[in-house]
């Protein structure tokens, strides 16, 4: 599995309509993604503007070849992209080690 972790920074004053509009984008767009399996959004407690997405993707390619090269890809940018206020930084993990205490 590999993590997609994107970091995005919104304007000011968004917070509530960003995160509506992400969470439908999530649910509609990129849940039907071939290879799409979970993700965790949350946002920043010292800088409310900014938030981090987690995106789990069965392999590297379902997400930069699959998703990233189709029409979804345009619908999810027109749903999420008005209100970033810089591009997002998106980068790739892959699982080194983890906790099973971890849940959330």
């Amino acid at each position: 599995m590999i993590l997609e972790l994107a970091d995005f920074s919104i304007h000011p004053n968004q917070s509530a309509a960003f995160e509506e509009a992400i969470q439908r984008g999530l649910r509609t767009i990129i849940a039907n993604a071939c290879g799409f399996e979970g993700f965790k959004l949350n946002r920043c407690l010292e800088n409310p503007q900014r938030y981090v997405l987690q995106i789990f993707w069965t392999t590297l390619e379902n997400h930069t070849v699959d998703f990233r090269q189709s029409p979804a890809f345009a619908e999810w940018r027109a749903i999420v992209g008005p209100f970033f206020a810089a591009a997002p930084v998106v980068q790739h993990f892959d699982l080194v080690a983890k906790s099973d205490a971890v849940t959330g």
